[in-house]
């Protein structure tokens, strides 16, 4: 709703419906998960691609996550897959501790490249989908692609038969999950805490 596609989640109005996976306002829980996980990494790079309207959402929900939490955050926008690489080639001057990967179909796009430039660079990062996990990212949390995919195919199907898409409220994702790559946190040096992994929907081994 933030985006201004619908009036409201219960009344949408005009011609758009769907699920709702609720990627920006898990941007906080992302941000206490990494932290959970790194406690000593106090300096954050987080990428953002601008040309998302999402983008300014989770600027604004990264500046209050971080500031109750105490870390420090460098927004790092990227729209293009050069901007990711000069994104990491800047991080040879002015070194984070762990990384934060916004949502993004851009960002899901180029997970195998996300995913090898935290490893060259020897970051611990956290997605928001489970996607790049599998593609060897350390960890990620959000919402079941899976689910949602299925409801969406529910509301297709009801639309086909003539309801109007005015009149089915927006669903929102309600199962989410945390994978974490723990042959990555290996690779990193890292030994996931036995409370998170305990919290996790998959490790992967």
């Amino acid at each position: 709703m933030s985006l201004g596609l619908v009036t409201s989640l219960a009344q949408p109005g005009g011609n758009v419906t769907g699920v709702s996976i609720l990627s920006t306002e898990l941007t906080a829980k992302r941000l206490e998960l990494l932290h959970a996980l790194v406690p000593s990494a106090t300096r954050i790079a987080a990428f953002i691609n601008p040309g998302e309207p999402a983008g300014d959402v989770t600027l604004r929900e990264l500046q209050v996550a971080s500031g109750a939490i105490g870390l420090q955050i460098r927004i790092l926008r990227a729209s293009t897959d050069r901007e990711i690489d000069a994104a990491f080639a800047s991080f040879i001057h002015d070194r984070p501790d762990a990384l934060f990967v916004a949502g993004s179909s851009l960002f899901l796009s180029r997970r195998v490249q996300l995913c090898l430039l935290a490893a060259f660079h020897h970051l611990p990062a956290i997605f928001s989908l489970r996607d790049l996990t599998e593609a060897g990212g350390l960890m990620s949390y959000g919402a079941s692609l899976r689910d949602a995919y299925r409801q969406v195919g529910v509301y297709a199907g009801r639309i086909l038969s003539g309801a109007k898409p005015a009149d089915l409220p927006v669903v929102q994702s309600s199962k989410f999950d945390l994978v974490i790559n723990n042959q990555t946190a290996r690779m990193l040096g890292l030994t996931v805490p036995p409370q998170l992994l305990a919290r996790a929907d998959e490790v992967i081994e």
